[in-house]
């Protein structure tokens, strides 16, 4: 038995889950997207991740504005698909899409549920110095990812890896694990689990201010930031005006001022808690650099606070 298949899907984390159901035994009748942005001020209309990978595989692909409206609701009715499965769509499933009749939505979020259910998984348990994280496939219900979960699988979280690194982990693992996911219903042994009310902690949205380095917070605090913001929003900080990204850094055991450079020619900066030593950075407009070189040509000195 294999099933036809609806698919919801945007960013670049939910290709690899689309192609291994495409690879499987079964169909994908049909591709949901975000619409187009425009990109480049205005100039170009780019397509996202998912839209672009379903052409290639021939799928149709439909990127409605709306999913609450009839004509929506009965175009999915229509479709006939025993499944719909969802991965980082970026809209949340209007309640009378949810209560089609005999009709399983299916949803991959980055996260152990119930720890992190929302918008920004991967970038709070890296802040949040967390040790593992993984992925949860769970039936949609109308409160935001709080379905009963079918099936899990874990991840662990070193000190070194970064969002799109730890991203594209574990797009993997939701590759595999939404092919045994189909496999238990397929078989009828799918057992969905009640989260856990009382362990629930939500990841909200990355907000803009966040991603401006704050020199009041600890060594570890930033460097875990740096982390979960790569490549984008990107950490960064003020210097004589323009924006400096940084990429890569090191907690040293040093003190000082907080915000203040205390070593020029390492560039070490004091925080809170130790102190942070910049090795690699991307002034806006610029090329990344290693800090040695970009010290040649932007002098920085010791007491200097940085914004």
């Amino acid at each position: 038995m294999s099933f036809k298949i609806v698919f919801m899907g945007t960013p670049s984390f939910s290709v690899p889950i689309l192609k291994a159901i495409n690879n499987s035994n079964h169909k994908i009748i049909e591709v949901y997207s975000q619409p187009p942005n425009k990109k480049n001020r205005g100039l170009k209309v780019q397509n996202s991740a998912v839209h672009d990978y379903a052409e290639k595989l021939n799928i149709s692909v439909r990127c409605p504005v709306k999913l609450d409206e009839e004509s929506e609701i009965n175009h999915l009715k229509k479709l006939k698909p025993d499944l719909v499965v969802v991965v980082a769509y970026g809209k949340i499933l209007p309640e009378k899409l949810l209560n089609i009749k005999n009709l399983i939505f299916l949803n991959i979020h980055a996260s152990l549920l119930p720890r992190w259910r929302g918008a920004a998984p991967i970038q709070r348990a890296i802040m949040k110095g967390d040790k593992e994280t993984g992925i949860s496939i769970m039936k949609i219900v109308p409160k935001l990812d709080a379905g009963p979960v079918l099936i899990q699988s874990k991840l662990s979280i070193d000190n070194e890896i970064n969002y799109e690194q730890l991203s594209e982990k574990m797009s993997n693992l939701g590759a595999k694990l939404i092919i045994d996911a189909l496999e238990l219903i397929k078989n009828n042994k799918a057992n969905f689990t009640p989260q856990d009310e009382s362990k629930v902690i939500y990841a909200k949205k990355i907000e803009k201010i966040e991603s401006k380095i704050n020199w009041n917070e600890s060594a570890e605090e930033i460097l875990a930031k740096i982390r979960a913001f790569y490549p984008n929003p990107g950490n960064w900080f003020e210097l004589n005006g323009a924006r400096i990204k940084i990429i890569k850094a090191l907690e040293v055991e040093r003190t000082g001022k907080v915000g203040a450079v205390i070593d020029d020619n390492k560039m070490i900066i004091a925080c809170k808690k130790n102190a942070l030593q910049i090795l690699e950075l991307k002034k806006e407009g610029k090329k990344l650099m290693k800090a040695n070189e970009f010290l040649k040509g932007n002098k920085i000195k010791i007491g200097q606070i940085l914004g």
